[in-house]
């Protein structure tokens, strides 16, 4: 089964982020065979952001994709990127940048598509 999860928040401020790669997660568990893409648009760009440092206790959006990483794709918006200054060297290592296209592709091509 095709996957694909569209988070459009930013990484801190509210939980939609937060749920959204928990949900990915919990689906990469559950399923053995799933192919998930996690495709981070607008200001969700940010949480692909390598080094970020949060309070003790606090979660980490960064290191909450390590494990997405792993068994999926994290892609973020190449636009959205541009506009926020983000560069490619400045991203978790294994997430890349995409174009709206390739959204689209993903889209078309998903069993199920989640936004958040």
């Amino acid at each position: 089964m095709k996957v694909l999860v569209i988070v459009n928040d930013a990484p801190y401020g509210s939980e939609r982020v937060f749920n959204a790669l928990r949900l990915a997660d919990v689906l990469l568990q559950v399923e053995e065979d799933l192919e998930l893409t996690v495709f981070l648009l607008g200001d969700a760009v940010l949480g692909a952001k390598a080094g970020q440092s949060t309070p003790p206790g606090y979660y980490n959006v960064a290191r909450m994709l390590t494990p997405i990483i792993r068994r999926g794709m994290v892609l973020c918006c190449e636009t959205c990127m541009a506009a926020r200054g983000l560069k490619v060297e400045e991203l978790v290592e294994g997430c890349r940048r995409a174009r709206l296209g390739e959204l689209g592709t993903l889209t078309l091509d998903a069993d199920k598509v989640l936004t958040f």
